[in-house]
C-alpha cells in the first residue's frame, strides 16, 4: 500500500506509505499545523483500517508534514453543526480513529516534531510509544476554547502520567516541553530536532522484526490490565498464550533459538 505523491496543497491529507512491515502515515495539512480537517480524519481512518488488515504492516508510524505533529481540531470548521450532529459525528468518526490507534493489534509509534496540541496531543498520548523531538512541545489546550479533553485523553493522559499531573495539565492549558513531558512519561524517547521520524523508524524496524502476532496479543493484554480484575486477566494471558504456543512463529522462534541464529517471522 502506497500513496506517496503529495496532494494539492489545498486538500487536507492523511498519506500513507508502507516498506520492510513499517506503514507511515503523514498527517498533511501543513498550512494549519496539520490541524485535523475532516478529509485528513477520513484518509486517517481508512488507511489504519487498510495497514491493520494488511499482513505486510507489522508497525505503523504516525507523524506530520511541515515540522508539526499536529495542532489539533480545525477550529474554523467548528460551530457549523448542531451539538446533536457535533455529538454524532465525534462518536462516528473521531471516536473511530481513536478505537483503531489503542484497539488495533499492531504498535503504532508517534514521532512527533513541533507542536502536539489540543486533540493533536491526544493523538499522540494514544499512541503505544511517542518519540519526540527535544524541541518539541505538547499542550492541552482545549479550555482555550472552552472545550473538554476529546480524543480520549481524560482516557489516555491519567495512564500515562497519572491523575495529578493530568489534572494539571488540562487545567492550565499550557505547552509541555518534550522533555518534562519525558519526565512526565508522556513522551518514550527523545530526539534532536529533526530526527523524530528518523529514531521512530529504527525503532519500528526493531520490532516490525519481531514476532507480530506476539507484539499485538501483548497491546491487548497490557490494554487489558489497566482495568480488568486479576483473575479475569490471568485468563486472558493463559488464553493468548495458549494460542501462540501452537502458532508457527514459536516454532520458528524456539527453532532459531536453539539453532542460534535470527528468526524469520510470517505472522502465523
Amino acid at each position: 500500500m502506497n500513496d506517496t505523491a503529495p496532494p494539492p496543497a489545498a486538500e487536507p491529507t492523511t498519506r500513507a506509505a508502507l516498506a520492510d512491515g513499517v506503514l507511515e502515515l503523514t498527517l498533511s495539512n501543513p498550512r494549519r499545523r496539520n490541524a485535523l480537517a475532516a478529509p485528513l480524519r477520513e484518509a486517517l481512518i481508512r488507511h489504519l483500517e487498510e495497514g491493520l488488515a494488511d499482513p505486510a504492516c507489522r508497525v505503523i508510524i504516525l507523524t506530520g508534514e511541515g515540522g508539526h505533529f499536529c495542532a489539533g481540531g480545525d477550529i474554523s470548521a467548528m460551530g457549523q453543526q448542531t451539538a446533536l450532529q457535533s455529538r454524532a459525528r465525534m462518536m462516528r468518526v473521531s471516536h473511530r480513529m481513536l478505537r483503531l490507534l489503542i484497539e488495533g493489534e499492531k504498535p503504532v509509534i508517534a514521532a512527533v516534531e513541533g507542536h502536539a496540541a489540543g486533540a493533536g496531543m491526544s493523538i499522540a498520548s494514544a499512541c503505544d510509544i511517542v518519540v519526540a523531538s527535544r524541541a518539541a512541545v505538547f499542550t492541552c489546550s482545549f479550555n482555550k476554547v472552552g472545550l473538554v479533553p476529546d480524543l480520549g485523553a481524560a482516557w489516555t493522559l491519567p495512564r500515562r502520567i497519572g491523575l495529578g499531573p493530568t489534572k494539571v495539565m488540562m487545567f492550565r492549558g499550557k505547552p509541555v516541553p518534550a522533555e518534562k513531558a519525558a519526565r512526565l512519561g508522556l513522551v518514550d524517547a527523545l530526539a534532536e530536532p529533526g530526527a523524530a521520524l528518523d529514531d521512530a523508524r529504527i525503532l519500528a524496524r526493531e520490532i516490525a522484526a519481531t514476532a507480530p502476532l506476539s507484539n499485538g496479543m501483548a497491546k491487548q493484554l497490557v490494554n487489558r490490565g489497566l482495568t480488568a480484575p486479576l483473575s479475569e486477566f490471568l485468563k486472558a494471558e493463559a488464553d493468548a498464550q495458549g494460542l501462540l504456543y501452537q502458532s508457527e512463529d514459536h516454532r520458528e522462534g524456539r527453532d532459531a533459538f536453539m539453532a542460534k541464529r535470527a528468526p524469520s517471522f510470517t505472522g502465523r
